[in-house]
């Protein structure tokens, strides 16, 4: 069972989301809070994924990110937003935000990117992820990325394991592709995090793509 909280300043959006969530057999809403109410709630139940809302009155939704990801054994954080566009996407994954929801994600598809991102993935509306490459793919020619260069302390099936990884596919779909079982890409994925020094999958994704593991013309892989 995939224990969830859902954090908003609306309660309508609270409800709706848990109806929708609660209605499949493998999702549980474990608690909704507002803002102010989130961390409380997150220590109380511990979710395995958080849907929180990265614009609230009460509480700044990246503040909360961070305190989130900063607990021992953190949640998976996704942040719901009505923008697909939003200005704070590039920060939120920075920070550790395993994606972002749109708040009026179709209810057959929501409970589906829920499962996604417990087992792992990456959730992202396509005009955010768009934007998310755009940046790093800018016409301006780029200074040397001392970070991005970690990904040559990977070996060849650490970085096959990236690119599958940054293309938003859960360990179990990473071990289906590259004939792997799970709990060896649990331990490749680790081994990821450490060599790049980063602290999630979104964050090593975003060096894959600086280090331009992720071009179309498949070079890098």
């Amino acid at each position: 069972m995939i224990r969830v909280a859902v954090v908003d300043d609306e309660a309508l959006v609270r409800s709706g989301f848990s109806l929708i969530l609660n209605a499949a057999d493998d999702i549980e809403v474990v608690a909704t809070a507002s803002g102010s109410e989130a961390l409380a709630a997150v220590r109380e139940h511990r979710p395995d994924v958080v849907l929180l809302d990265i614009r609230m009155p009460d509480v700044d939704g990246l503040t909360l990110l961070r305190q989130l990801r900063a607990l021992p054994d953190p949640p998976v954080v996704a942040m719901l937003t009505t923008f697909d566009t939003d200005e704070y996407v590039l920060t939120a994954l920075h920070s550790g935000a395993a994606g972002f929801l749109l708040k009026d994600t179709e209810p057959d598809q929501l409970s589906q990117l829920v499962r996604t991102l417990a087992a792992g993935g990456v959730v992202m509306s396509p005009k955010a992820s768009r934007t998310l490459l755009h940046t790093y793919r800018g016409t301006e020619p780029a200074p040397v990325d001392e970070e991005a260069t970690r990904v040559e302390l990977l070996t060849d099936r650490e970085r096959n394991v990236l690119v599958l990884l940054a293309e938003g596919l859960s360990n179990a779909e990473i071990g289906a592709r590259l004939h792997l079982g799970t709990g060896t890409v649990k331990d490749h994925v680790s081994a990821i995090l450490t060599k790049l020094r980063v602290a999630g999958r979104v964050q090593a994704a975003l060096l894959a793509q600086r280090a331009g593991l992720l071009d179309t013309d498949g070079e890098g892989r």
